[in-house]
């Protein structure tokens, strides 16, 4: 008797899962591991947002269930947000919903819209988890072209019509995890047009929106005219206030979207942590001074990292956003085999771009959330290993 479900039985293993138990062998054996691989900040959360939580965990009335769309102060917080950073007016009942991180929402916004079959086009290099949270719905997955020379932007032109008269929903991810790419407004304007004529639904998700640099400032696509009605917006405070852990993000838009999200939540889950969205509120209406901060020292990370890696002879470019660096490996390996290579010869991890789908092949992804003394030690590391071999 097969005790699990096709979904379980044919679900691909999560490979950041593969390299932590890797790691964690290396560990057990003495080796000293800098880990690059996961995008998971390492600075601190903004001691005023920490305040804000002591506080709040002071409160006895905090210890009940969340309202199931998340509490008011947090959705009200999300709204002024949008409209402050991005002039998008949104109503904090019908157009904001809190979610347990945006891997949470992406996964379960999926399971509202799609029936087995549904077509998804998911971004080629793109974040892992779209693919999965289509396979968890029973959809299919569609890559959407991205390539280098075009700088990662979609290739919209590229797809023949009838794919996109058989799709139900595109995801879109600017700032891009992994290539780092940034798009204009121009993108988001050509994508909900394109939406609009074949009745396809737009997922935008912005969860590095906030992690950028030399003045670049990443648009939200809620700002096209008309975007509310063929699209949704997801948005994380896990990469701009360094809150992964508290697991607290929102989806914003279409209304009917949210409502039958809210509806797979509501019989799901009980929401996240009361004093958790207070102190994500606080974060959302401060002055992103804090957020300023990190991006200054991302930024220094980034300048002597790019540096050192272009001096051993690897074309990386200098990106815009994201604490990520796409890196162009040496074509003697596969990405797979580079990153295996580094892992067990300079106990160094990175990402394989393989990872976030075959247009990845060719390309490690490297995080930037690590000291500047311990980039500076992968780097040395790095430099020692025989790449000739």
């Amino acid at each position: 008797m097969n005790m699990f479900s096709d979904i379980v039985r044919t679900m691909p293993p999560y490979l950041f899962s593969q390299f932590q138990k890797k790691k964690e062998e290396l560990i057990k054996k003495g080796i000293d591991v800098i880990d690059l691989g996961i995008g998971a900040p390492d600075l601190p959360p903004p001691s005023f947002v920490v305040e804000k939580l002591k506080e709040e965990l002071n409160e006895p009335t905090n210890y009940t269930y969340s309202p199931y769309a998340g509490c008011k102060e947090y959705r009200e917080a999300v709204a002024h947000f949008y409209e402050r950073e991005y002039g998008v007016q949104l109503d904090p009942d019908t157009e904001v919903l809190a979610l347990i991180g945006s891997k949470e929402g992406i996964v379960h916004l999926l399971q509202a819209m799609l029936n087995p079959g549904d077509m998804v086009l998911i971004p080629d290099p793109g974040y892992p988890v779209y693919r999965t949270a289509v396979h968890f719905a029973r959809g299919k997955s569609v890559y959407l072209p991205l390539d280098a020379e075009n700088g990662y932007v979609p290739l919209f032109s590229n797809l023949p019509s009838p794919i996109y008269e058989d799709a139900k929903i595109m995801f879109l991810n600017y700032p891009s995890n992994p290539t780092t790419a940034t798009v204009g407004m121009d993108t988001f304007t050509e994508a909900v047009s394109l939406a609009k004529k074949h009745h396809i639904f737009i997922v935008h998700d912005s969860a590095y929106s906030f992690v950028t640099f030399q003045g670049f400032k990443a648009p939200s696509i809620l700002q096209v005219n008309g975007a509310k009605e063929v699209a949704v917006e997801f948005g994380s405070l896990s990469k701009s206030y360094n809150m992964a852990g508290c697991r607290i993000g929102y989806i914003v838009g279409n209304k009917d979207v949210i409502k039958a999200l809210s509806i797979i939540k509501s019989n799901t889950d009980t929401c996240q942590f009361l004093p958790i969205q207070k102190a994500a509120a606080a974060a959302l209406m401060s002055d992103h001074k804090s957020v300023q901060a990190n991006n200054r020292i991302y930024e220094q990370r980034m300048n002597m990292m790019v540096e050192a890696l272009q001096a051993l002879g690897m074309k990386v470019q200098r990106p815009k956003a994201t604490f990520f660096l796409w890196i162009p490996i040496f074509k003697e390996y596969s990405s797979a085999q580079f990153a295996a290579k580094l892992l067990e010869e300079a106990g160094v991890i990175v990402t394989p771009g393989t990872a976030f789908g075959p247009s990845g092949e060719g390309y490690v992804r490297l995080s930037l959330s690590a000291p500047i003394e311990r980039l500076r030690q992968a780097v040395e590391r790095l430099k020692q290993v025989n790449w000739e071999a």
